[in-house]
């Protein structure tokens, strides 16, 4: 009797499972033949069709039901999470999540929906290269390119066909840096050879990822080594495109089919310039949004809608990314910054002749414990050579950073160092962030940026209290704008009421201010490096007055002294700027030595060596200068 009930019960679990089996082949079989009732099997809308249904079968299917062993039910339950979250994880701008979910579209494609040399052809016409569109182009040079350079792909290429270089195009008599589709065809032709059926389906399977999970046509630009990429940002907005009467008479002025819309603008920010992709496009304003929705997403860091139309976050890589929508701006668009951490070291950014001084007084300025700002426009290289002089701080002294949001990641440049950094949250302020700051044994402040009242207010606090000293960025474009910024944020947010008294604190605050400057051309360059030297006023009041004999003489005395008095006082300098080093025709030049005040206060926070070798440094390049803010300018110019 007991052997009927194990023979019943085998066969109960057998049933199961071959039912199993069926509803499994069952439901793959009806994605392909509801794609094969359409036509155009293996076109690439058809095969991103199956595979967003067998991803969502394999992610979503109860494993319980299909009467799997102990052990083959673990593996396909480890299988299972791991490419939930690979799915997950590869919209973040994770390359190795990524790399894996392509690998799975790789095989689905070729071993569940048949993919062969033949039909493959279907997708991209690899063997006709007439009709191949420039986006195909563009993807299969890409590919090529990273087979043999890496994430190095699109620089190579920029590199080898000069396609950084300011051109005219489409009729204008202004230069401009664009990649043009004419470009891309030249390029195509001398580098496209035969492709192997795995190339190809690598290409198509990235082709699909992109569709389906990745960024569009950016999705392999963006991870390229570049400095940034941005979309949306010109052409037509989707809003003009509504106003059909002036639409009508715009197009009729002009050709219709030259006029780009703002799915057809990509940008990337490469060594400075800022390149206009008129080679490949979103293809429509809906994927655009797509891209825009997805791109912010990583840790959550809210929702993007019309009452918060911008969201400001970073990327599992680190990269930086700026998302705003309508009705906040006129178009869906997205700023992605990544910062070239591997190369910042000073070596790498400073340059052009005459750099030993420059790269050295950096150095000391940072081992002097100096409050240093460093300032620039945007894209000029403040954050990266941040990065590189964090570098020289003592080891010894613990690092607390305050963000909007991350951006510099130190602990991936630096993970042997005491690093913690803290940024605002929709629940936790700035303010309270510095205020917990104070309570974590840190030494050394940084601020990513001072771009708002609020953050220049941080900094003064921070300069003035509970830390050693502080190192920040700004885009002030002058030393002079760099105080009148400051002094007038301290006014802002209410810490001072008087000009002149905030003026003096951010005057006793500030030491050093590094500025860069990026060239026309992308020439990324320090500009100089001033000294901030404070002017105490001299208190000219005399009692000459209590000599005089008459009490119209006392009073006519007096009055005079007290006019001079609270005239000198009201107008009185707070500061000079004094350059240290210039950049003067392609050549970095030494122009005036550092304060007496200033080199001892260095010397007292540096260890024995490298007061010896700030000794020796001082008398090197500041020994036959004359004294700061004397005329007749310089003596010395460093080869």
């Amino acid at each position: 009797m007991g052997l009927n009930y194990f023979i019943i019960a085998l066969l109960i679990l057998i049933l199961v499972v071959f039912i199993g089996y069926l509803f499994s082949k069952s439901s793959n079989s009806a994605v392909i033949q509801n794609v094969q009732k359409e036509g155009r099997l293996y076109t690439i809308d058809k095969m991103t069709e199956f595979i967003k249904a067998r991803m969502d079968e394999i992610t979503r299917t109860n494993l319980y039901d299909i009467g799997l062993s102990e052990d083959e039910l673990k593996r396909r339950k480890n299988k299972k999470y791991e490419l939930k979250k690979a799915l997950k994880n590869c919209t973040y701008g994770d390359v190795n999540d990524k790399k894996y979910v392509k690998e799975l579209i790789f095989d689905l494609l070729h071993r569940e929906y048949g993919v062969n040399q033949v039909n493959i052809t279907n997708a991209i016409d690899f063997d006709n290269t007439e009709k191949l569109t420039t986006n195909d182009k563009f993807d299969i040079l890409i590919y090529i390119f990273k087979q043999q350079f890496g994430y190095d792909a699109l620089g190579e290429m920029i590199k080898k066909y000069h396609l950084d270089e300011q051109k005219c195009v489409y009729g204008s008599t202004i230069p401009s840096y664009v990649i043009t589709p004419e470009e891309i065809d030249d390029i195509f032709e001398k580098e496209y050879d035969y492709l192997s059926f795995e190339d190809r389906l690598n290409i198509v399977s990235q082709r699909i990822y992109q569709n389906y999970k990745g960024f569009s046509v950016i999705d392999e630009i963006r991870d390229m080594n570049i400095d940034g990429i941005s979309g949306g940002v010109s052409g037509l907005p989707e809003s003009f495109m509504y106003q059909v009467a002036q639409l009508g008479d715009y197009l009729r002025q002009t050709n219709e089919r030259t006029i780009p819309r703002a799915y057809d603008s990509v940008w990337i920010f490469y060594k400075g310039k800022s390149i206009y992709m008129s080679c490949i496009s979103f293809g429509s304003y809906a994927e655009l949004r797509r891209v825009c929705q997805n791109i912010y997403k990583y840790n959550n860091p809210g929702q993007l809608s019309d009452t918060n139309g911008y969201k400001i976050n970073e990327m599992k890589d680190g990269s930086r990314v700026v998302v705003v929508r309508p009705s906040m701006s006129e178009s869906w668009a997205f700023f992605v910054r990544k910062f070239d951490t591997p190369n910042a070291v000073l070596e790498n950014l400073v340059r052009h002749p005459g750099r030993e001084p420059v790269m050295d007084l950096l150095k000391f300025l940072v081992k002097g414990a100096r409050v240093t700002a460093l300032t620039g426009e945007q894209g000029c290289g403040k954050t990266t050579m941040l990065l590189a002089m964090i570098k020289y701080i003592y080891t010894s002294l613990n690092l607390r950073v305050q963000e909007t949001a991350f951006e510099l990641h130190l602990r991936k440049v630096y993970p042997d160092r005491n690093i913690l950094t803290f940024r605002e949250t929709e629940t936790v302020s700035g303010q309270e962030g510095l205020d917990v700051q104070k309570k974590t044994d840190g030494a050394v402040n940084i601020l990513g940026e001072v771009a708002t009242d609020g953050v220049a207010a941080w900094m003064i606090q921070m300069a003035q209290v509970a830390s050693k000293f502080t190192m920040f960025t700004h885009h002030a474009k002058t030393f002079d704008n760099l105080i009148l910024s400051l002094r007038n944020s301290l006014l802002k947010v209410g810490m001072f009421h008087n000009e002149k008294v905030a003026e003096i604190q951010v005057v006793d605050v500030l030491n050093f201010e590094v500025h860069l400057k990026k060239s026309y051309t992308g020439d990324r360059f320090i500009e100089r490096i001033t000294e901030c030297v404070p002017v105490k006023p001299k208190n000219n009041y005399t009692y000459d007055h209590r000599k005089e004999t008459t009490l119209e003489g006392k009073l006519d005395k007096f009055i005079d002294n007290a006019t001079e008095y609270f005239t000198k006082i009201t107008e009185v300098e707070t500061y000079k700027a004094v350059n240290i080093v210039e950049f003067v025709d392609g050549q970095y030049v030494v122009k005036n030595p550092i304060s007496q005040e200033n080199i001892q206060a260095m010397r007292e926070n540096m260890s024995e060596d490298d007061q010896l070798a700030f000794d020796e440094f001082c008398a090197n390049y500041f020994g036959s200068l004359q004294t700061p803010g004397a005329n007749g300018g310089f003596k010395r110019i460093v080869e």
